[in-house]
């Protein structure tokens, strides 16, 4: 099951979420998400356990409690929405706004 992490403190790494969630199981991937640019955390990031039922004691036991001075948000991530062929602003590619 895939778990998505929020609120994450700008220090937590990895290994800090690896850890919080291996005491609930076996953790197949622990990853904070970055910006691409300048290589900061994000505020939040992703985690992957194999057993379904370790993963929703791992949610249940995790959310609103405190890592590294902040109270975290953990849940079952949702798949992404299809966003369409979008670029900045709303815009599509031949520079019209979209409407929504």
């Amino acid at each position: 099951m895939n778990i998505y992490v929020g609120n994450l403190s700008y220090e937590a790494t990895d290994g800090t979420i690896r850890e919080a969630f291996e005491s609930f199981g076996e953790v197949t991937s622990a990853r904070v998400i970055k910006d691409k640019y300048s290589g900061q955390s994000r505020g939040f990031g992703f985690v992957e356990m194999p057993a379904q039922s370790q993963a929703q004691t791992a949610i249940r036991g995790l959310n609103g409690k405190e890592l590294l001075g902040k109270a975290i948000s953990v849940n079952e991530a949702r798949p992404r929405a299809d966003q369409g062929r979008t670029g900045r602003a709303g815009m599509d590619y031949s520079g019209r706004r979209n409407r929504y």
